[in-house]
């Protein structure tokens, strides 16, 4: 294939530039140059040998399938709002005092809705470490993708065994829970509470990003939300649940059910992670 990205043959150790053709080794993901075309060659791969993969239409076998898929880096749109934001200041307070702008920066803080993008980068930033170290064949993530025609975005994507999971990463103080009123006499609403906050539109937000991703796959995949707090107050026992099937939980919950056994094969997964990645790229 024709490399997207400057390589280093693993056989000879030589630097290969990107646009060269060389041999692309998919278990490992390596590269080597042609001249060592005989060197190991690695196992046959069915996705492009065997044509499309067991959920019809998820990918299409060639040289595309094996171009590799970039996963994003967590928090990286809230991080750049924020540094935007912070620098956007620094450049007003300095301009409008150019003597003492270094000192009112040094004595004065940020307004709540610059860090408010500090503290959502660093949710991102902490829950994507987490969920980049249990990234296999069998676990694909996507991390701060943008929504077409939109300016919101997916914080995570996780593409495993038993479907498709939509995280949305939240670092909230206070505990998580769920607020049932009406029932009998009157309709029932459940509003989300973290401490005495009511953060039932987050919820909301998580209902619309799944309902954009399962847009994107046209095969019956399963497609679940999830709002993981990674600071909150959690109880020792307990404390997960579920409101308009939309999970809330922490990381530690969340890492099994990405890791749980499902239908979905490995190739499966592979093709519904490429097929994401095209339709709602890096933000």
């Amino acid at each position: 294939m024709r490399l997207r990205y400057a390589g280093t043959c693993r056989v000879c150790g030589a630097e290969i530039p990107e646009k060269t053709e060389a041999v692309y080794e998919r278990p490992t993901k390596t590269v080597r140059c042609l001249s060592h075309d005989m060197a190991t060659p690695p196992k046959p791969n069915p996705a492009t040998e065997a044509g499309p993969v067991t959920l019809e239409g998820v990918m299409e076998a060639g040289p595309a399938a094996l171009e590799v898929v970039e996963p994003g880096t967590a928090g990286a749109s809230a991080r750049r709002e924020f540094e935007r934001r912070k620098a956007k200041r620094e450049q007003r307070i300095r301009t409008q005092h150019p003597r003492i702008g270094g000192f009112l920066l040094a004595i004065s803080e940020e307004r709540q809705t610059t860090t408010a993008w500090n503290t959502g980068a660093l949710g991102e930033e902490r829950l994507g470490k987490g969920l980049d170290r249990l990234a296999c064949d069998t676990i694909r993530l996507l991390h701060d993708r943008r929504i077409p025609r939109s300016k919101a975005n997916i914080d995570h994507i996780a593409v495993t065994a038993n479907g498709v999971y939509v995280i949305d990463a939240k670092k909230y103080r206070g505990r998580p829970h769920l607020k049932i009123e009406g029932g009998i006499l009157r309709p029932r609403v459940e509003r989300l509470l973290v401490g005495s906050r009511d953060c039932t539109k987050l919820v909301d937000g998580v209902l619309k990003q799944a309902d954009v991703v399962r847009t994107s796959l046209t095969d019956d995949v399963p497609v679940r939300g999830v709002l993981c707090f990674v600071e909150a107050d959690w109880p020792l026992i307990g404390g997960s649940f579920t409101t308009r099937d939309v999970q809330a939980l922490w990381p530690k919950k969340l890492y099994p059910e990405l890791q749980a056994e499902g239908s979905l094969s490995a190739e499966a997964i592979d093709g519904l992670h490429r097929r994401l990645a095209k339709a709602l790229p890096a933000a």
